[in-house]
């Protein structure tokens, strides 16, 4: 079965950032339908493209689900901060699903 990239575009020193990525973490992503392999990226890194961080600047965090950092690329909704464990891994499914049969 394919593996698909969950990156989440985020910055050091952001508390939101922080704690999505922490919850997401603790998920068993490998369990997803399809798979999915956690890939963080700091907007604010040198290594980031210009058109990445002047896309995501003032949105991290951001979920966007893909093959690969470049092509195909579909932004998830805005997950809530409150959201954790068995409820985020629903809302991730239901998300990513959603948004692999409209692509």
């Amino acid at each position: 079965m394919d593996v698909f990239n969950l990156f989440l575009f985020s910055r050091k020193g952001c508390c939101l950032c922080k704690g999505l990525e922490e919850r997401l973490r603790c998920l068993d992503l490998q369990k997803m339908s399809p798979p999915l392999a956690l890939k963080v990226i700091d907007v604010d890194e040198k290594t980031t493209p210009a058109s990445v961080r002047k896309h995501y600047d003032l949105e991290v965090p951001v979920l966007v689900l893909g093959r690969n950092s470049q092509e195909n690329l579909v932004t998830l909704p805005r997950v809530s901060p409150r959201l954790k464990g068995e409820g985020l891994f629903n809302w991730l499914q239901r998300a990513c699903s959603h948004s692999l049969l409209s692509d």
